[in-house]
Protein backbone atom coordinates (compact mmCIF):
# COMPACT_ATOMS: atom_id res chain seq x y z
CA UNK A 1 0.00 0.00 0.00
CA UNK A 2 1.49 3.62 -0.99
CA UNK A 3 2.34 5.62 2.41
CA UNK A 4 1.41 8.95 1.53
CA UNK A 5 3.36 10.38 4.32
CA UNK A 6 6.61 9.28 2.84
CA UNK A 7 5.56 10.49 -0.58
CA UNK A 8 5.19 14.13 1.02
CA UNK A 9 8.66 13.76 2.66
CA UNK A 10 10.05 13.17 -0.06
CA UNK A 11 8.45 15.52 -2.43
CA UNK A 12 9.09 18.46 0.21
CA UNK A 13 13.22 17.04 0.22
CA UNK A 14 13.53 16.67 -3.65
CA UNK A 15 12.13 20.81 -3.91
CA UNK A 16 14.30 21.74 -1.03
CA UNK A 17 17.08 20.45 -3.43
CA UNK A 18 15.97 21.22 -7.34
CA UNK A 19 15.48 25.25 -6.21
CA UNK A 20 18.62 25.90 -4.86
CA UNK A 21 20.04 23.92 -8.03
CA UNK A 22 17.39 25.49 -10.38
CA UNK A 23 18.79 28.88 -9.21
CA UNK A 24 22.13 28.36 -9.49
CA UNK A 25 21.82 27.05 -13.06
CA UNK A 26 19.83 30.10 -13.90
CA UNK A 27 22.49 32.02 -11.99
CA UNK A 28 25.27 30.82 -14.95
CA UNK A 29 23.29 31.04 -18.01
CA UNK A 30 22.61 35.04 -16.32
CA UNK A 31 26.39 35.45 -16.35
CA UNK A 32 27.01 33.47 -19.83
CA UNK A 33 24.75 35.52 -21.29
CA UNK A 34 25.98 38.79 -19.55
CA UNK A 35 29.73 37.44 -20.56
CA UNK A 36 28.59 37.21 -24.30
CA UNK A 37 26.66 40.65 -24.91
CA UNK A 38 29.99 42.40 -23.18
CA UNK A 39 32.63 40.43 -25.58
CA UNK A 40 34.61 41.58 -26.07
CA UNK A 41 35.94 44.18 -23.01
CA UNK A 42 39.91 43.16 -23.07
CA UNK A 43 41.94 42.47 -26.28
CA UNK A 44 41.75 39.29 -28.09
CA UNK A 45 44.75 36.45 -28.72
CA UNK A 46 45.40 35.53 -32.29
CA UNK A 47 47.77 32.73 -32.15
CA UNK A 48 49.56 31.94 -35.81
CA UNK A 49 51.48 28.68 -36.18
CA UNK A 50 53.92 30.51 -38.54
CA UNK A 51 56.94 32.77 -37.99
CA UNK A 52 56.23 36.62 -38.85
CA UNK A 53 56.35 37.97 -42.54
CA UNK A 54 55.04 35.17 -44.73
CA UNK A 55 51.56 34.51 -45.79
CA UNK A 56 50.02 33.16 -42.77
CA UNK A 57 51.24 36.10 -40.34
CA UNK A 58 50.20 39.36 -42.99
CA UNK A 59 46.96 37.56 -43.88
CA UNK A 60 46.16 36.75 -40.21
CA UNK A 61 47.55 40.51 -39.56
CA UNK A 62 45.30 41.83 -42.35
CA UNK A 63 41.94 40.77 -41.18
CA UNK A 64 42.70 41.03 -37.47
CA UNK A 65 42.80 44.86 -37.83
CA UNK A 66 39.73 44.98 -39.62
CA UNK A 67 38.10 42.63 -37.13
CA UNK A 68 39.77 44.69 -33.91
CA UNK A 69 38.26 47.71 -35.50
CA UNK A 70 34.73 46.42 -35.74
CA UNK A 71 35.05 44.97 -32.28
CA UNK A 72 36.30 47.75 -30.69
CA UNK A 73 39.28 46.10 -29.57
CA UNK A 74 42.84 45.17 -30.07
CA UNK A 75 43.52 41.41 -31.61
CA UNK A 76 47.03 40.78 -30.64
CA UNK A 77 49.01 38.81 -33.38
CA UNK A 78 50.74 35.68 -31.43
CA UNK A 79 53.23 34.34 -33.79
CA UNK A 80 53.97 30.63 -31.90
CA UNK A 81 55.70 28.67 -35.37
CA UNK A 82 56.69 25.36 -35.33
CA UNK A 83 55.78 21.68 -35.65
CA UNK A 84 53.66 22.61 -38.73
CA UNK A 85 51.48 24.73 -36.81
CA UNK A 86 50.57 22.70 -34.12
CA UNK A 87 52.42 24.63 -31.23
CA UNK A 88 50.06 27.39 -31.52
CA UNK A 89 47.02 24.41 -32.18
CA UNK A 90 48.30 22.88 -28.53
CA UNK A 91 48.03 26.56 -26.70
CA UNK A 92 44.50 27.15 -27.89
CA UNK A 93 43.43 24.17 -27.80
CA UNK A 94 43.81 24.32 -23.37
CA UNK A 95 43.18 28.48 -23.68
CA UNK A 96 39.54 29.29 -21.66
CA UNK A 97 36.44 28.56 -23.98
CA UNK A 98 35.71 32.82 -23.55
CA UNK A 99 36.45 34.11 -27.21
CA UNK A 100 39.68 35.87 -26.13
CA UNK A 101 42.22 33.12 -27.15
CA UNK A 102 41.79 32.21 -31.00
CA UNK A 103 43.94 30.09 -33.32
CA UNK A 104 44.95 31.40 -37.37
CA UNK A 105 45.03 27.86 -38.73
CA UNK A 106 46.56 25.73 -42.00
CA UNK A 107 45.78 21.89 -42.51
CA UNK A 108 48.76 21.19 -41.17
CA UNK A 109 47.49 21.27 -37.53
CA UNK A 110 44.18 20.55 -37.99
CA UNK A 111 44.29 17.55 -40.25
CA UNK A 112 48.40 16.72 -41.72
CA UNK A 113 49.37 15.97 -37.91
CA UNK A 114 46.13 13.70 -36.73
CA UNK A 115 47.53 11.67 -39.61
CA UNK A 116 50.88 11.76 -38.75
CA UNK A 117 51.21 12.41 -35.51
CA UNK A 118 50.70 9.56 -32.71
CA UNK A 119 51.51 12.05 -29.44
CA UNK A 120 49.84 15.12 -29.98
CA UNK A 121 47.99 16.06 -27.16
CA UNK A 122 44.79 17.44 -28.79
CA UNK A 123 42.31 16.15 -31.10
CA UNK A 124 41.09 18.96 -33.86
CA UNK A 125 37.46 17.66 -33.57
CA UNK A 126 36.78 17.50 -29.64
CA UNK A 127 39.65 20.48 -29.22
CA UNK A 128 38.30 23.55 -31.44
CA UNK A 129 35.35 25.51 -32.36
CA UNK A 130 36.07 26.50 -35.76
CA UNK A 131 34.31 30.07 -36.51
CA UNK A 132 34.78 30.00 -40.15
CA UNK A 133 36.99 29.08 -43.33
CA UNK A 134 38.62 32.42 -44.12
CA UNK A 135 41.28 32.15 -47.89
CA UNK A 136 41.76 29.23 -49.62
CA UNK A 137 45.38 29.04 -52.21
CA UNK A 138 47.28 26.61 -54.26
CA UNK A 139 51.15 25.64 -55.65
CA UNK A 140 52.20 25.43 -58.74
CA UNK A 141 54.06 22.99 -60.48
CA UNK A 142 57.25 24.31 -62.26
CA UNK A 143 59.69 23.49 -64.39
CA UNK A 144 62.49 25.35 -66.07
CA UNK A 145 61.78 26.64 -69.69
CA UNK A 146 64.31 24.32 -71.23
CA UNK A 147 62.39 20.94 -69.70
CA UNK A 148 61.95 18.51 -72.07
CA UNK A 149 58.65 17.89 -71.39
CA UNK A 150 55.65 20.51 -72.51
CA UNK A 151 52.35 18.89 -70.64
CA UNK A 152 51.61 17.22 -67.76
CA UNK A 153 51.08 13.57 -69.77
CA UNK A 154 54.34 13.51 -71.37
CA UNK A 155 55.59 13.86 -68.05
CA UNK A 156 53.52 11.46 -66.26
CA UNK A 157 54.45 8.71 -69.21
CA UNK A 158 58.47 9.67 -68.76
CA UNK A 159 58.15 9.08 -65.16
CA UNK A 160 56.35 6.14 -64.87
CA UNK A 161 59.16 4.56 -67.70
CA UNK A 162 61.46 6.17 -65.61
CA UNK A 163 60.59 5.67 -61.76
CA UNK A 164 62.13 8.17 -59.11
CA UNK A 165 64.89 9.53 -61.88
CA UNK A 166 62.69 13.14 -61.86
CA UNK A 167 63.38 15.17 -58.74
CA UNK A 168 61.15 17.25 -57.17
CA UNK A 169 61.68 20.50 -54.91
CA UNK A 170 58.91 21.68 -51.96
CA UNK A 171 59.47 23.96 -48.70
CA UNK A 172 59.68 21.06 -46.88
CA UNK A 173 58.21 17.60 -45.87
CA UNK A 174 54.72 17.80 -44.97
CA UNK A 175 54.29 21.52 -46.60
CA UNK A 176 51.79 22.19 -49.16
CA UNK A 177 54.05 21.40 -51.95
CA UNK A 178 54.94 18.30 -50.88
CA UNK A 179 51.46 16.83 -50.22
CA UNK A 180 51.03 18.02 -53.38
CA UNK A 181 53.60 15.96 -54.98
CA UNK A 182 52.49 13.24 -52.67
CA UNK A 183 49.07 13.80 -54.01
CA UNK A 184 50.39 13.22 -57.42
CA UNK A 185 52.10 10.38 -57.65
CA UNK A 186 49.59 8.19 -55.48
CA UNK A 187 46.85 9.20 -58.02
CA UNK A 188 49.16 9.14 -61.01
CA UNK A 189 50.96 5.69 -59.94
CA UNK A 190 54.11 7.42 -59.87
CA UNK A 191 57.63 7.38 -58.42
CA UNK A 192 59.54 10.61 -57.94
CA UNK A 193 62.27 11.67 -55.49
CA UNK A 194 61.40 14.55 -53.30
CA UNK A 195 63.83 17.22 -52.67
CA UNK A 196 62.85 19.57 -49.76
CA UNK A 197 64.38 23.13 -49.47
CA UNK A 198 63.56 26.14 -46.79
CA UNK A 199 61.60 28.35 -48.92
CA UNK A 200 60.68 29.18 -52.80
CA UNK A 201 63.69 31.15 -53.54
CA UNK A 202 65.91 28.42 -52.95
CA UNK A 203 64.19 25.77 -54.67
CA UNK A 204 63.76 28.78 -57.50
CA UNK A 205 68.17 28.30 -57.62
CA UNK A 206 67.95 24.74 -57.27
CA UNK A 207 65.86 24.55 -60.30
CA UNK A 208 67.54 27.27 -62.46
CA UNK A 209 70.30 25.40 -61.51
CA UNK A 210 69.71 22.24 -62.97
CA UNK A 211 70.14 20.85 -59.40
CA UNK A 212 66.07 18.98 -60.07
CA UNK A 213 63.72 19.16 -62.90
CA UNK A 214 60.45 19.93 -60.62
CA UNK A 215 59.18 22.20 -57.99
CA UNK A 216 55.79 23.12 -56.36
CA UNK A 217 55.84 26.59 -55.39
CA UNK A 218 53.51 29.10 -54.61
CA UNK A 219 51.54 30.51 -56.97
CA UNK A 220 52.73 33.98 -56.46
CA UNK A 221 56.46 32.91 -56.82
CA UNK A 222 55.49 30.92 -59.97
CA UNK A 223 54.14 34.40 -61.60
CA UNK A 224 57.10 36.72 -60.03
CA UNK A 225 59.57 34.22 -62.01
CA UNK A 226 56.99 33.36 -64.83
CA UNK A 227 59.86 34.84 -67.38
CA UNK A 228 62.56 32.29 -66.11
CA UNK A 229 60.65 29.05 -65.49
CA UNK A 230 57.74 27.13 -67.42
CA UNK A 231 54.25 26.98 -65.18
CA UNK A 232 52.74 22.99 -66.53
CA UNK A 233 49.72 23.63 -63.77
CA UNK A 234 48.14 24.33 -60.65
CA UNK A 235 47.44 22.23 -57.85
CA UNK A 236 43.44 23.23 -56.95
CA UNK A 237 40.87 21.49 -59.05
CA UNK A 238 40.32 24.60 -61.03
CA UNK A 239 42.37 27.39 -62.45
CA UNK A 240 43.54 30.10 -60.06
CA UNK A 241 42.82 33.22 -60.21
CA UNK A 242 46.09 34.64 -60.34
CA UNK A 243 47.00 32.49 -63.15
CA UNK A 244 43.71 32.36 -65.13
CA UNK A 245 45.85 30.21 -67.91
CA UNK A 246 47.59 27.36 -66.00
CA UNK A 247 45.87 24.34 -66.33
CA UNK A 248 45.09 22.63 -63.44
CA UNK A 249 46.08 18.92 -63.31
CA UNK A 250 42.28 17.80 -63.15
CA UNK A 251 42.18 19.51 -66.39
CA UNK A 252 45.83 18.63 -67.49
CA UNK A 253 44.79 14.22 -67.16
CA UNK A 254 45.23 13.81 -63.35
CA UNK A 255 41.25 13.37 -62.75
CA UNK A 256 39.75 15.02 -59.59
CA UNK A 257 43.28 16.05 -58.54
CA UNK A 258 42.21 19.11 -55.76
CA UNK A 259 45.21 19.72 -53.62
CA UNK A 260 43.92 23.09 -52.25
CA UNK A 261 45.05 25.01 -49.06
CA UNK A 262 43.60 27.14 -46.17
CA UNK A 263 43.49 29.34 -44.10
CA UNK A 264 40.72 29.33 -41.40
CA UNK A 265 39.55 30.95 -37.82
CA UNK A 266 39.08 28.54 -34.92
CA UNK A 267 38.79 29.30 -30.79
CA UNK A 268 38.42 26.44 -28.40
CA UNK A 269 35.74 23.90 -27.71
CA UNK A 270 33.14 24.91 -25.71
CA UNK A 271 33.48 28.79 -26.61
CA UNK A 272 29.88 30.17 -26.23
CA UNK A 273 27.93 29.81 -29.82
CA UNK A 274 27.01 33.53 -29.93
CA UNK A 275 30.51 34.72 -29.89
CA UNK A 276 30.92 32.01 -33.20
CA UNK A 277 28.58 33.23 -34.77
CA UNK A 278 29.38 37.07 -33.73
CA UNK A 279 32.98 36.21 -34.93
CA UNK A 280 31.98 34.45 -37.89
CA UNK A 281 29.57 37.12 -39.22
CA UNK A 282 32.65 39.93 -38.79
CA UNK A 283 35.38 37.66 -40.41
CA UNK A 284 32.67 37.19 -43.57
CA UNK A 285 32.30 40.51 -43.78
CA UNK A 286 36.19 41.63 -43.68
CA UNK A 287 36.79 39.26 -46.08
CA UNK A 288 33.98 41.04 -48.68
CA UNK A 289 36.54 44.43 -47.88
CA UNK A 290 37.57 45.56 -51.07
CA UNK A 291 40.66 46.30 -49.31
CA UNK A 292 41.38 42.89 -48.04
CA UNK A 293 40.62 41.31 -51.52
CA UNK A 294 43.36 43.41 -53.09
CA UNK A 295 45.80 42.46 -50.36
CA UNK A 296 45.19 38.96 -50.19
CA UNK A 297 45.06 38.74 -53.89
CA UNK A 298 48.20 40.12 -54.03
CA UNK A 299 49.94 36.94 -51.67
CA UNK A 300 48.00 34.60 -54.46
CA UNK A 301 45.35 34.30 -51.53
CA UNK A 302 41.71 33.59 -52.39
CA UNK A 303 38.70 35.30 -49.96
CA UNK A 304 36.61 32.31 -49.46
CA UNK A 305 34.17 33.31 -46.51
CA UNK A 306 31.91 30.19 -44.28
CA UNK A 307 29.99 29.36 -42.23
CA UNK A 308 31.17 27.84 -39.11
CA UNK A 309 29.31 24.33 -40.03
CA UNK A 310 30.64 24.38 -43.36
CA UNK A 311 34.37 24.74 -42.26
CA UNK A 312 33.68 22.15 -39.81
CA UNK A 313 32.81 20.05 -42.99
CA UNK A 314 35.51 21.39 -44.58
CA UNK A 315 38.51 20.02 -42.17
CA UNK A 316 36.43 16.57 -41.98
CA UNK A 317 36.44 15.78 -45.67
CA UNK A 318 40.48 17.27 -45.85
CA UNK A 319 40.95 14.58 -43.00
CA UNK A 320 39.53 12.20 -44.85
CA UNK A 321 41.23 13.04 -48.40
CA UNK A 322 44.91 13.77 -47.03
CA UNK A 323 44.34 10.44 -45.67
CA UNK A 324 44.48 8.40 -48.00
CA UNK A 325 47.34 10.15 -49.24
CA UNK A 326 49.80 10.10 -46.35
CA UNK A 327 48.48 7.71 -44.19
CA UNK A 328 51.54 5.71 -42.43
CA UNK A 329 50.09 2.76 -44.22
CA UNK A 330 50.47 3.82 -47.27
Amino acid sequence: MFNTSIYQHLRRSCQNIAIPLLGCILLHCDLSIAQTQQYPNKPIRLLVGFSAGGSADSSARTIATLMGDALKTRIVIENRGGAGGSIAAQIVSRAPADGYTLLWSSPGALTISQILEKNLSYKTETAFAPIGLALTYCNALVSRTDFQFNSIAQLIAYAKDNPGQIKYATQGVSSAGHLSGEMLQVMSGLKLTHIPYKGGNEIMTALLGNELQLGFVSSTTAGVMRSRIRILAVTSLHRDPSLPDVPSLHESGVSNYDANFWFGLLAPAGTPPAIIQRLNSLLRETLSNPEVTRVVKAQGLNPAPSTAQEYTALIRADYLKWKKVISPAN
